[in-house]
């Protein structure tokens, strides 16, 4: 069973198994408990033993020897032996905690796409006019920006509602896709009581526990199956709190008229705020508020990555292995080399040994 990472932010390494660390003395208790290794076999080939034996008068008798490993054995293999032990406990490599913010708030931005937001009484960020969707899009792409540790959902109504953008913590994909929506692209009416009740329906599956639908629309509703108040009430049942923001001329008639008073019951019900923004000044500034109201509370999450490293004592044990055997092979070639005579003046001069 793996241990948790110990405290601290610096690198180390630890066991996940150390107990396996206590077959380490094992070679110790069997040298102890265990019977020396024996093995009988004649130490010297005399063809006249019996006749020595009674001229000497002595009989022949058992003896032991017993060979003296060299200093390099008894360092090396014990070295060994730890290295394959603490290979066998899993050591691993802890790297320093990486961090990660978690998103603590799903946040439903729904945008009024119907006909009147092709009306021209905006400015740009260069001051120049512009219609209400391009104003719209300009500020909200600010917005947008701001929203990190969100997850961030974006929903299209017009004549009908629909999902531009599942709930996603991928904000330059949000943003993307709001800055491709185009005026009439979900029909010219406004189905504004729909549209929270799609945004419902997304909540549903929505784990996080704030939940936040920004509305913003510059008609009434003409085209709703669901009335706008019924939706509002549903959705307070659910926990979902639903800003309003109109966007106009709070004056203008027919289809381009604001239902200010349906906006504002919508956003009581479900305890959130209705603001009004005739111009790209307070539509700023409806964000900046927002910004404010909706301050994020961060959770985060930290691990620390692991890494096995036993592959490093097993190598140390064969590397060190191998050089000790290499060398011994070599000790005993030299060793038992035969000598050669020298040659001189074509005679062979024998060696004396």
């Amino acid at each position: 069973m793996d241990h948790p990472p110990p405290e601290g932010g610096g690198a180390v390494i630890t066991l996940a198994s150390p107990w396996l660390l206590l077959v380490l003395p094992l070679p110790l208790l069997s040298r102890a408990l265990l019977p020396p290794h024996r093995e009988p076999r004649p130490s010297l080939h005399v063809p006249f033993l019996d006749r020595l034996s009674r001229v000497t008068g002595r009989q022949p008798g058992e003896g032991a020897s017993v060979p003296v490993g060299t200093l390099g054995r008894r360092w090396v293999m014990p070295f060994v032996w730890l290295c394959l032990v603490v290979a066998l406990a899993r050591p691993q490599w802890i790297e320093p905690p990486v961090s990660k913010a978690l998103p603590t708030r799903d946040l439903m931005i729904a945008v009024d796409l119907s006909g009147s937001m092709e009306t021209k009484d905006f400015t740009d960020a260069s001051g120049k006019s512009a219609d209400r969707l391009t104003a719209v899009k300009q500020v909200l792409d600010g917005f947008l920006s701001k929203r990190e540790g969100d997850r961030v959902g974006l929903l299209f109504f017009g004549t009908a509602p629909f999902v531009q953008a599942p709930f996603t913590t991928d904000l330059k994909v949000c943003r993307q896709l709001l800055d491709e929506a185009q005026v009439r692209m979900a029909g010219p009416q406004t189905a504004f009581g729909d549209a929270i009740g799609l945004a419902i329906t997304l909540f549903e599956r929505s784990t996080m526990k704030q939940k936040v639908l920004i509305v913003l629309t510059d008609g009434n509703d003409t085209a709703s199956r669901i009335p706008p108040a019924k939706a509002a009430e549903i959705a307070k049942g659910k926990g979902i709190v639903i800003h309003t923001v109109s966007v106009g001329d709070p004056r203008a008639a027919g289809e381009e008229a604001l239902d200010v008073p349906t906006l504002q019951a919508v956003a009581a019900e479900s305890g959130g705020i209705y603001s009004a923004a005739s111009d790209r000044r307070q539509l700023e500034q409806i964000y900046e508020k927002l910004d404010a109201l909706e301050t994020l509370s961060t959770e985060t999450v930290s691990r620390r990555p692991r890494r096995d490293v036993h592959h490093w004592f097993i190598a140390a044990a064969f590397v060190l292995s191998g050089i000790y055997q290499t060398v011994l092979v070599l000790m005993r070639t030299l060793r038992f080399r035969p000598a050669r005579a020298p040659i001189t003046e074509g005679r062979e001069v024998p060696l004396v040994s």
